[in-house]
């Protein structure tokens, strides 16, 4: 087990301490920014976590993925951060991903990080590898002195990978699936592209963060390659012998008017398809949960419970589990990963097919980031509403996506994506 030094220190200004601490990460290789921008959630560690500076890192295709990390996850004992690409996948079924990838990013990348701040309420906790602990107290003078970074006025041609047209025909081709019996759900996703592309990652990040304000967004690092996230959804958090999943399935307009804010709520609530989509994967999310659960341990805790956020409303279920102290957290993960609300029903069959109709390769969009405590504790999110950057082959890409069931209407489905892809469209100008 990896000893940290610990310092505790009162924060006067939570929020503008939280941008101080992104800023002055960006003088580091590897750093991911967790916010859960206040949004009130039971299941929560922290308001606030950065962690940079790897001591030691993994960083693999899917080929024994899971084996790899879970061998890096016994042997360090101690925090880690970092992520799983959707194609880890392929380690787990067989299973291919040879559609197009502008972005080249690692299936797999974990790190330890020396320099770790955990932020709750307005009490933040430090805790630095040994080894440079004596440079606790001038990061921190550091930090609170850090200027905001220059600005790069970003002009981006942002194209579509697949055409309103191509995207109804395979919807189509999906519907064909469903009456055929081959699959019941299955997400379908496009892309949204920008070549010969500089941007300022943390700037847009904050714009995206500002006009989202989700509970699980991340700003993530390594090198050159850069997620913005501002996802609304937590793919499973370990607490104790405690697991909890909460897919979301199921989305609806926000308007400014109250009342037909209210309307678009209640209508979302009510609606037979979206209800029936959601309750498809909380069946694929208890089948999976099951894997490890003690017997007789999941449970529905809330099924379709409706939450607000800045841009849509979403149906939001709660499964949980309880496991064995002996389990490993890596093997709750591959049991249940990639998780069903970006899937489909029955998983495999719906992935194989997602992979002929998609035209790029998802990479880490749909995949998940988070990290493992030392406890053997960990809280992951679902990569979605996210901006995807490799600043060496200036290529940008965002995707979106919706289920699809046997009551779709491709038309509706690529509105539902359109209305999903408004903020990443916005924050890109």
């Amino acid at each position: 087990m990896s000893l940290r030094t610990i310092v505790e220190k009162k924060i006067d200004k939570p929020e503008v301490f939280k941008n101080q601490l992104l800023d002055w990460s960006q003088q580091f290789r590897e750093m991911v920014f967790l916010d859960s921008n206040n949004y009130h959630q039971k299941q929560s560690s922290f308001d606030c976590v950065l962690a940079v500076d790897a001591f030691t890192s993994i960083k693999t295709d899917f080929h024994n993925a899971f084996e790899d990390l879970k061998q890096y996850q016994q042997q360090t004992k101690d925090w880690l951060f970092g992520y799983l690409s959707y194609d880890v996948k392929n380690d787990v079924e067989d299973l291919h991903s040879n559609n197009f990838d502008g972005l080249h990013f690692p299936d797999l990348f974990f790190f330890q990080p020396k320099k770790l701040f955990l932020l709750k309420g307005n009490q933040l906790e430090v805790r630095y590898l040994q080894l440079c602990d004596d440079e606790i107290e001038s990061d921190l003078i550091d930090i609170e002195n850090n200027c905001q970074l220059s600005i790069i006025n970003c002009q981006l041609s942002i194209q579509q990978r697949i055409s309103k047209e191509s995207y109804i025909a395979k919807v189509n081709q999906m519907l064909e699936h469903i009456y055929r019996g081959d699959i019941y759900e299955a997400n379908f996703c496009m892309e949204f592209y920008a070549e010969n592309a500089i941007i300022e990652p943390v700037k847009i990040y904050q714009k995206l963060n500002a006009i989202s304000k989700p509970p699980f967004a991340i700003f993530f690092k390594n090198n050159e390659q850069y997620l913005l996230c501002a996802s609304p959804e937590r793919y499973l958090r370990k607490e104790g012998t405690k697991v909890i999943s909460q897919p979301i399935k199921g989305t609806a307009k926000r308007f400014s008017d109250l009342v037909l804010d209210e309307n678009s709520k209640t209508e979302l609530e009510t609606n037979p398809k979206e209800r029936s989509e959601n309750i498809m994967i909380v069946d694929l999310v208890r089948n999976d949960l099951s894997h490890t659960a003690i017997k007789g341990s999941v449970e529905v805790e809330e099924l379709c419970g409706i939450y607000t956020f800045e841009q849509v409303h979403q149906m939001i279920s709660t499964v949980v589990s309880n496991v064995s102290t002996t389990t490993s957290p890596v093997e709750i993960l591959r049991t249940t990963f990639p998780m069903g609300s970006m899937t489909g029903a029955p998983k495999i069959s719906a992935m194989k097919i997602i992979e002929e109709l998609e035209e790029t390769k998802r990479g880490l969009y749909s995949g998940a980031v988070g990290y493992f405590s030392p406890e053997n504790d960990f809280d992951f999110n679902v990569v979605i509403r996210s901006i995807l950057y490799n600043a060496q082959e200036k290529y940008v890409s965002f995707s979106v996506g919706s289920a699809i069931t046997s009551q779709s209407n491709p038309e509706q489905e690529y509105e539902e994506c359109l209305l999903k892809a408004k903020a990443m469209f916005e924050v890109l100008g």
